[in-house]
C-alpha cells in the first residue's frame, strides 16, 4: 500500500515540478497549480519494482498531465548504490524524454525543511543508515533569507560506533519527496543554484572493476639429459684391447 500526501506550495508559482527519491524506501511528488501531491511506497526496498506505478499513481492522483512538467527534481542522496541510482535514473530518464531541466537537490535537505520549519529544533542532524555499520551525516543550522536550510558539516560518513547523540538528531523513514520539490522551487524563485548532477554514495560501490590481468609465466623446461656417444665414438667390435 503507497502513502498519499497532499499540501499547499505558494512558492511555486508557475512551475509544475515532479521529484524522485529512492535514497531510502521510495517517494514521488508533483507540484503544480499551487499544491503538492506526494506517494511513497512502504516498502523500504524494492525500488525499481514500485517506481513506475508511484509515477503513474501521482500524475493520476494530482490531474496533472506529464507534458506540464517544467523540471524534475532528483535526490541525489546522500544514499547506498544500490537504491540511490534507481531515482537518479528515472528523473534523467523523463527529463531526456520531456526535454526539461534536471533539477539535483541532496536528500538530507528536505528533512531538515520540515523539522526546521515545524520550529521544533533551533538546528538539525540529519542521520541515515549506510550499513556496514556505518551512518550518512549533515548539519544544518537554520534557514536562510530564502527559506533553504543552511548546511554546516556533511554529507559525510562516519562509524555508527562514534556517533554520539545530540538533541537535534533526525532519523528519517525515508526522503520526502514533496520537500525535494518544495526547495526546488524556492530555489528557482531565489535564484539559488542547484547541487551537481552527482550522486552522494561517499563511498565506492562493492563491485569493483576487475584489475589488469595477471601475467602468466610458462615454467622453465627441464634441461635436456646428456646426449649418449655416438656409435662412430665407440670401438668397433673385435677391435677392443685384450
Amino acid at each position: 500500500m503507497n502513502a498519499v500526501t497532499r499540501s499547499e506550495i505558494p512558492e511555486l508559482g508557475g512551475q509544475v515540478l515532479l521529484a524522485i527519491d529512492t535514497a531510502i524506501g521510495t517517494s514521488v511528488a508533483l507540484a503544480a497549480d499551487g499544491a503538492v501531491v506526494e506517494l511513497a511506497s512502504e516498502d523500504p526496498r524494492g525500488h525499481a519494482e514500485v517506481i513506475g506505478g508511484l509515477l503513474a499513481g501521482v500524475f493520476a492522483e494530482a490531474g496533472v498531465d506529464p507534458s506540464r512538467v517544467t523540471g524534475v527534481v532528483a535526490g541525489i542522496g546522500p544514499g547506498p548504490f544500490t537504491g540511490l541510482r534507481v531515482g537518479i535514473a528515472a528523473a534523467h530518464a523523463f527529463t531526456v524524454g520531456r526535454g526539461v531541466p534536471l533539477l539535483p537537490v541532496q536528500g538530507h535537505e528536505a528533512v531538515a525543511l520540515a523539522v526546521l520549519e515545524s520550529g521544533a529544533l533551533a538546528g538539525a542532524r540529519v542521520l541515515q543508515d549506510a550499513r556496514r555499520r556505518e551512518l550518512f551525516v549533515t548539519d544544518y543550522a537554520g534557514l536562510d533569507w530564502a527559506g533553504v536550510p543552511v548546511r554546516v558539516a556533511g554529507p559525510g560518513l562516519i562509524a555508527r560506533a562514534d556517533h554520539v547523540e545530540t538533541p537535534n538528531d533526525v532519523w528519517p523513514e525515508r526522503i520526502p519527496a514533496s520537500g525535494l520539490a518544495r526547495l526546488a522551487a524556492r530555489r528557482l524563485q531565489a535564484g539559488i543554484p542547484f547541487d551537481d548532477d552527482r550522486a552522494l554514495y561517499l563511498r565506492a560501490p562493492d563491485v569493483k572493476q576487475p584489475g589488469a590481468p595477471k601475467r602468466v609465466v610458462a615454467p622453465a623446461t627441464p634441461a635436456a639429459a646428456p646426449a649418449r656417444a655416438s656409435a662412430a665414438a665407440r670401438p668397433a667390435p673385435g677391435t677392443e684391447p685384450a
